[in-house]
């Protein structure tokens, strides 16, 4: 049985890199992002547009939650109101909406795998970013709540807490941040977007059992806890 995955922000980084992995596993891939070349074209944010989209797409096996932003790079009492509400619109309700939408299909079915892309910063809080900290902590618990949800339908939910990764996305994060975030780490360098993809394709599969609710670091050793 092929089975079928949804990626969101499967166009670039950390997703596209899921994305190329799974399918070597022989998974059909769907890509979702607001890239105009992704598969399904979509703002995660917009609950409605999500809810049709998963009609249009129907029942998937595999859901991975990689699409994200990095919102603002400043001190907090500098963020304001749009910018701070932006991060948790696509970080936050983005990944609530897309779970949501599609998690009934998987519980009918009686199996399922959703991963979710949380981050270091969800845990140690990352310097002048203080929106994108508060929305991986966010997802974290958003993880832990629909873990236990789902235990009995066969449906298991983890997240990923990646250290930094060389994606586009970090690109754009501040050069003194970046060196920052990237000293915390014991092994002295950034993560690979491959490396991060093999542990998603461990928890999207058969070979992830009995493990559900649970956070795992991909950090070089940043991760205290």
């Amino acid at each position: 049985m092929t089975r079928r995955a949804v990626v969101t922000g499967g166009v670039s980084g950390l997703g596209a890199a899921t994305a190329e992995r799974l399918a070597a596993d022989g998974v059909e891939i769907i890509t979702v992002d607001i890239a105009d070349s992704a598969d399904v074209v979509l703002d995660i944010s917009d609950a409605a547009a999500v809810r049709e989209a998963a009609e249009r797409i129907g029942a998937v096996d595999i859901l991975i939650n990689s699409a994200g932003i990095v919102g603002p790079n400043i001190p907090f009492w500098e963020v304001d109101d749009a910018a701070w509400k932006r991060t948790f619109a696509v970080n936050v309700d983005g990944t609530f909406n897309v779970c949501r939408a599609f998690a009934p299909a998987m519980i009918e079915s009686g199996w399922g795998r959703i991963v979710n892309f949380a981050s270091m910063a969800g845990k140690d809080g990352n310097p002048n970013m203080i929106a994108y900290s508060a929305t991986k902590a966010a997802v974290i618990g958003m993880t832990k709540t629909m873990g236990k949800d789902l235990a009995q339908f066969g449906v298991l939910v983890n997240a990923i807490a990646p250290a930094v990764v060389s994606t586009p996305m970090n690109a754009e994060t501040a050069p003194d941040v970046l060196a920052h975030i990237t000293s915390l780490i014991p092994m002295k360098r950034v993560g690979r977007a491959d490396e991060v993809a093999e542990l998603v394709a461990w928890l999207a599969s058969d070979r992830c059992s009995f493990s559900t609710g649970a956070v795992y670091d991909i950090s070089g050793g940043r991760a205290t806890y």
